[in-house]
């Protein structure tokens, strides 16, 4: 299998209970970074024996899936025995010998249309421009620097094509437009959301996925924003945020990223 196929085979024991499945998938120092759950091949195996025994079957439902050496990453829905479908971005590294040997993720509860009508997952599927991944990965990372980051505002609109820009984030309308008006009404409701920290940005062809850290409302937050390049600007974006959990509630001492 490539390492797409066993990203998704290994998602898909949590709809199947094939614990002995991701245990063959697994690498056996596993290390876990949703602070959810334990750290190990075991803890993985385990929660797919749970789930398998809930009374509630839980379904899996991968929208896209991405590939940049040694990393896959993963835009799914999920819906854990019955608890409400989830939107997810999953990123997993594989190891020398081919096993997947550590996760990263962000979750959040799937939403109404955006005021665009967009849903969190819906909009262009297809992966093109594999000759431009360096070139898009650059971009991004400028993007996330200028813009936000904060240390170059003015060049925003350097980054779009005019107005013509689709919105997947639930609350945000389409275009530039929309983006700063939204950032307008939650600075009037003195909410600032701020990116201290790039941890990851991983490419293929014409999308890229940031991994960032900051604050939204002075919560600790853990930023996942996908975003499409076209002919060197942004085109389209979903995201996920997700407030990072209390350390007295983690479950292993990975760390978030």
């Amino acid at each position: 299998m490539t390492n797409i196929e066993k990203a998704l085979t290994l998602i898909g024991t949590f709809a199947s209970g094939d614990s002995a499945k991701a245990a063959e998938l697994l690498a056996e120092g596993y290390i876990q970074h949703n602070l959810a759950y334990r750290t190990g091949r075991g803890a993985f195996v385990g929660a797919v024996d749970y789930l398998a025994s809930a009374p509630v079957k839980t379904t899996v439902n991968n929208i896209r899936a991405f590939e940049d050496g040694d990393k896959v990453f993963l835009h799914t829905v999920y819906n854990f025995a019955g608890a409400g479908e989830q939107v997810a971005f999953d990123i997993f590294r594989f190891d020398a010998e081919g096993k997947i040997a550590e996760h990263w993720d962000n979750l959040t509860a799937k939403a109404a249309p955006n005021p665009s009508g967009h849903t969190q997952t819906d909009g262009t599927m297809e992966i093109t421009d594999h000759d431009k991944t360096e070139a898009n990965r650059k971009l991004v990372k400028s993007f996330l620097y200028d813009v936000l980051q904060g240390n170059t505002p003015a060049k925003t609109p350097d980054y779009f094509d005019g107005d013509t820009y689709i919105q997947h984030n639930t609350g945000i309308a389409d275009g530039l437009s929309g983006l700063g008006a939204a950032l307008e009404s939650l600075g009037r409701q003195g909410i600032t959301m701020i990116y201290d920290k790039v941890h990851q940005v991983l490419a293929q062809g014409n999308f890229v996925l940031a991994v960032s850290e900051g604050t939204f409302g002075g919560a600790a937050t853990s930023y996942y924003d996908l975003w499409r390049v076209e002919n060197g600007k942004i085109a389209e974006h979903w995201d996920v945020m997700e407030t990072i959990a209390d350390k007295s509630t983690w479950q292993n001492d990975n760390g978030k990223f």
